[in-house]
């Protein structure tokens, strides 16, 4: 099973970017900067002011995968469908509801806040904002290098569920006692992975998943998503792109 990677976008403590953007790609640990509504968007868009940090990270994440893919605009819904990994998911998020139940004895807890209490919250928000009808799915996991959602957008594309899948990872800084216990480099990288033969030649390059599970890049053995990001913009960059 295999299919092309044309869209790369990301949110990181270095800033955000997508491919063709000619921005740097760097995931490191860091806080990571506000994002800004006018960075996505040219319309006013309310929901995105109201939304947790983690909701905007991964919102945000896939608007600059679906820019770079040219899937940006739409007129008619797509069957689009999204696999994340998160470590932390929504965490952040519920401390923060559960302080504002803790006072008066739990009559004035935050109904906004409670709205993104969920991991794949920013899931429904992509499918708004981008008419997105696929399957969606955010998959909990202790050391998330990203493999997982990839080879389910493979084996999804390759059941003839959806020709076009985003697969990415999410996860926003969170307090100093749970880095303790499962640390993850905050920040989200979303990629979008078509099957269309018409796309073969407009990508970054080829993903397949050999019959061991191994996930390869052009036929070579990637050991993350944050790798494979940085092998697209290099091969990018170098012209060798394989798509």
């Amino acid at each position: 099973m295999n299919a092309v990677i044309t869209g790369i976008g990301w949110v990181t403590s270095t800033g955000p970017g997508w491919a063709k953007g000619g921005q740097d790609f760097c995931m490191i640990p860091g806080a990571i900067p506000p994002i800004a509504r006018k960075q996505l968007f040219s319309e006013p868009n309310q929901r995105f002011g109201r939304q947790s940090e983690y909701s905007k990270l991964g919102l945000s994440a896939i608007a600059f995968a679906l820019r770079d893919a040219g899937l940006e605009n739409w007129v008619e819904k797509r069957p689009i469908g999204v696999v994340a990994a998160s470590v932390h998911g929504s965490l952040v998020t519920d401390l923060d509801y559960f302080q504002t139940v803790l006072p008066a004895g739990g009559g004035l807890p935050s109904p906004n806040l409670f709205a993104y209490t969920l991991a794949n919250c920013f899931m429904g928000e992509a499918a708004i904002q981008f008419g997105l009808t696929g399957s969606t799915m955010v998959i909990n996991e202790s050391v998330s290098n990203g493999l997982t959602p990839l080879r389910m957008a493979l084996e999804i594309i390759d059941w003839n569920e959806h020709d076009t899948m985003l697969a990415g990872i999410c996860d926003v800084l969170v307090p100093e006692p749970f880095r303790d216990i499962c640390s993850t480099i905050p920040g989200a990288l979303f990629m979008v992975l078509t099957g269309k033969d018409s796309c073969i030649h407009s990508g970054y390059g080829n993903l397949s998943l050999s019959g061991n599970g191994a996930l390869l890049y052009n036929g070579e053995k990637t050991a993350s998503i944050i790798e494979l990001a940085k092998r697209c913009l290099e091969d990018r960059k170098a012209g060798r792109s394989e798509g």
